[in-house]
């Protein structure tokens, strides 16, 4: 059973960065992307950036120009580099890889 794995959470205060990371392990079908998600307390989970086989990325408006995401799927391992960051980033943020696998998700707090 696929098992995915997030790290890198943490506190950090406005205009500061983190870099998350998962990895995954177990056996999945045709992965052909992998996404990050986050879900901020009393809101939706919301699509952050994500990452094609191919390389192709697209990002949330909301974070464009601040969030970098990267990743091999052939080694199962996805990163999500965010600089700037604001009060209203905090969230949880999960890796995703479409359609089924989901990690549990790391706690990112941007508070001063």
């Amino acid at each position: 059973q696929a098992q995915l794995v997030e790290s890198g959470g943490g506190l950090v205060q406005p205009g500061g960065s983190l870099r998350l990371f998962c990895e995954a392990s177990g056996s999945m079908f045709s992965i052909n992307a992998m996404d990050w998600y986050r879900q901020a307390p009393g809101k939706q989970r919301e699509f952050v950036a994500g990452i094609t086989r191919g390389g192709d990325t697209n990002y949330a408006e909301s974070v464009k120009g601040r969030f970098t995401i990267s990743g091999n799927i052939a080694k199962n391992t996805l990163y999500l580099h965010m600089n700037s960051l604001k009060p209203e980033d905090t969230a949880v943020y999960y890796c995703h890889f479409p359609p089924d696998y989901w990690g549990q998700g790391t706690q990112v707090t941007v508070s001063s």
